[in-house]
């Protein structure tokens, strides 16, 4: 946290003492020297659509703080995706004044990649709260899809026929470009299209608007045990358990090599967030990671790898994420 240096005249300290005061208590709560605690609802801002992997996220989060007795604070989550989730993350890190100790915003590798691309917002623009989960991909089809396995796809695509394939934004695209290079195929091969969320893309798959999804299992969940979906190949060095026990490696197809780009899910806020709000909410975070709703009906259900990291911890991983990403990527 960058430390303040304020330099007042005596004269304009006596005279304004009183209204900076009120300020500071306003922002924070330390100038009384009480610890920070939401004086206000929370405003949780989700960057993808009702439904998905991240908006599941949040609200499992918002929902455990509230019945384990966590925090007393009253959070409205609010998905805004316009522009790919930009207009969301370029609201939250602009917040400022009392705003700033009470907004947060669900920030995972998927949204940092495309806003380093296509913005000047980094990681420095946001305090970060803390890293949660760490998740991996699959490809679906539907109970009516034109192929039914993943040997299927490479079959046609050695026909020379076109599979169209959709998905989330950021590192769903990333897992998919891994997979494309290590199989040789080309864009034109296997063309994706880009959604809001998984779950849009998922409803594009049922509805046969694509071949295939790629998702990762906390949207894809209730879809695969209702039978709708079915998983043909595990983006993943391991091969999941459960339900998506079935689905291959991208190894088992020889000559290919196993692909996985894990994706971090975390939490951030604005920059102007007080030092005292951020360790609160960095606290928050690691109690509802220790809980047993969360191990058992988030990380156990949706398939996750439980890995918390505190707000010093966690901001340091995203900069040297966001270092090596924009060096791959050219990205000055």
């Amino acid at each position: 946290m960058r430390k303040r240096v304020f330099v007042f005249i005596a004269a304009a300290v006596i005279a304004a003492g009183p209204l900076f005061a009120s300020g500071q208590q306003g922002a924070s709560g330390a100038a009384s020297g009480k610890p920070y605690e939401p004086s206000r609802n929370i405003e949780w801002v989700c960057t993808s659509g009702p439904g998905g992997g991240s908006d599941i996220f949040t609200r499992m989060i918002t929902d455990i703080a509230g019945k384990e007795g966590i925090s007393r604070a009253n959070f409205l989550v609010v998905n805004k995706s316009d522009g790919g989730g930009e207009v969301g993350r370029a609201q939250v890190s602009q917040a400022a004044g009392p705003l700033a100790d009470h907004t947060l915003i669900t920030f995972n590798s998927g949204d940092l990649m495309p806003m380093l691309q296509n913005t000047s917002r980094r990681v420095k623009d946001f305090k970060i709260i803390a890293v949660m989960a760490l998740d991996k991909q699959l490809l679906y089809v539907g109970k009516t899809s034109k192929y039914q396995s993943f040997q299927q796809v490479i079959d046609a695509i050695k026909a020379g026929k076109t599979v169209v394939v959709g998905g989330s934004k950021g590192d769903d695209v990333a897992t998919f470009n891994l997979m494309l290079k290590e199989c040789g195929w080309t864009e034109a091969q296997m063309p994706y299209i880009t959604h809001n969320s998984s779950n849009e893309a998922i409803t594009a798959i049922l509805g046969d608007h694509i071949d295939i999804v790629v998702s990762k299992p906390a949207a894809s969940a209730p879809y695969v045990e209702a039978g709708q979906l079915k998983p043909i190949l595990a983006l993943s060095n391991e091969r999941y358990t459960g339900n998506l026990a079935a689905a291959p490696l991208l190894g088992e197809f020889k000559p290919y090599k196993n692909v996985e780009f894990p994706t971090w899910r975390g939490v951030a806020a604005p920059a102007a967030m007080s030092g005292e709000a951020q360790a609160y909410w960095s606290t928050v975070m690691e109690k509802v990671s220790k809980t047993d709703a969360w191990r058992t009906g988030y990380l156990d259900k949706f398939k996750l790898v439980g890995a918390f990291m505190p707000s010093q911890e966690a901001t340091a991983y995203e900069t040297k994420f966001e270092k090596d990403f924009m060096a791959a990527q050219g990205i000055k």
